[in-house]
């Protein structure tokens, strides 16, 4: 019996791995990895497949340094910029990605934070977004304050967005313009508003497996059940631009390694997919269980129809996990 075959049957017994658990796991062949984790995933959270859309409302000019990042005003990218799209340019899109059968909807947008004009705004565009269709609504905005994330609530926004992106050890070498314990504050103060948390990271900034390891403990800490996982693209212009991008078999292990630490969550392939030879079918084997579908914020994606047939594909069913 293979170590990943042991620490699969202890984590369906109800057992929270540890550090040194996932270490060890982590050094297993890939290819037994992949299929224990895949088996833990079908036995914990049966063949549900959740699929989401983002929009960018918001583009450029922020006014963070994360070094991976298009947006950032810090450097000098390709990128399009442009102030929070008119309400009725976010609903129409919500309403587009609704009819082709999208579950979730999210407005994501540049910047630490927005202003209070800004959130009402887009408080109305959700209010009606609930109006016009059946989505489950959530949000990208940045470090928000208590009160705007109870008006986002009030709105019908039911989950919000916020990577950690990394460990706390390596976070500083790829942010110093606000902290870990910042984006920490914010998953805490969404979750004290009444909202689920979507919250993972970037593989391929530089980090090592053992940081992968610290952000999904982290994450189970912080009670989060969605998990999107990025692919570093390398932006020219930015600090990363020269990264070598992540090979499939170590996004593989990973995915496998965070689905035995976060058995009960949707772990999101997200930004990066497009780069994939398979577009994610390895990973999606090797216990992840859900996707960002549509073009990301800087890059481009696969449209729902092409995601909901590979995922069908290899055995899911399309339906909200919660």
């Amino acid at each position: 019996m293979s170590l990943a075959d042991q620490l699969r049957k202890r984590v369906e017994g109800g057992e929270a791995l540890g550090r040194e658990d996932a270490v060890l796991l982590s050094r297993e062949p890939a290819d037994e990895l992949a299929k224990q984790a895949d088996a833990l995933r079908h036995s914990l959270m049966g063949d549900s497949f959740d699929l989401c859309a983002i929009v960018n409302g918001k583009s450029g000019r922020c006014p963070e340094n994360c070094a991976f990042c298009a947006q950032s005003a810090h450097y000098s990218t390709a990128v399009t910029e442009y102030p929070l799209l008119p309400e009725e340019t976010i609903v129409q899109t919500a309403v587009q990605q609704a009819k082709r059968g999208v579950l979730r909807f999210s407005v994501v947008t540049s910047g630490r934070r927005l202003s209070d004009g800004e959130v009402w705004s887009l408080c109305r565009a959700y209010r009606t977004i609930r109006e016009r269709t059946g989505l489950q609504l959530c949000a990208s905005l940045g470090l928000l304050s208590a009160e705007q994330f109870r008006c986002l609530k009030n709105a019908g926004v039911t989950r919000y967005h916020n990577n950690l992106e990394t460990s706390r050890r390596f976070f500083p070498a790829i942010c110093t313009t606000h902290t870990y314990d910042d984006k920490c504050a914010a998953v805490e103060a969404a979750t004290a508003a009444g909202m689920t948390v979507c919250s993972g990271g970037i593989f391929g900034l530089g980090e090592t497996m053992e940081d992968r390891i610290d952000l999904a403990l982290q994450l189970r800490a912080l009670g989060i059940r969605s998990v999107p996982i990025n692919v570093l693209s390398p932006i020219p212009g930015t600090p990363l631009q020269n990264n070598k991008p992540l090979g499939q078999e170590e996004l593989v292990r990973s995915v496998a390694v965070l689905r035995f630490l976060l058995p009960r969550s949707a772990i999101r392939l997200a930004g990066g997919r497009g780069a994939m030879p398979d577009h994610g079918k390895a990973a999606f084997l090797a216990g992840a269980n859900a996707a960002i579908t549509g073009d990301m914020l800087t890059t481009a994606g696969f449209d729902a129809a092409s995601d909901r047939e590979l995922a069908e594909s290899l055995g899911y069913r399309i339906a909200p996990i919660r």
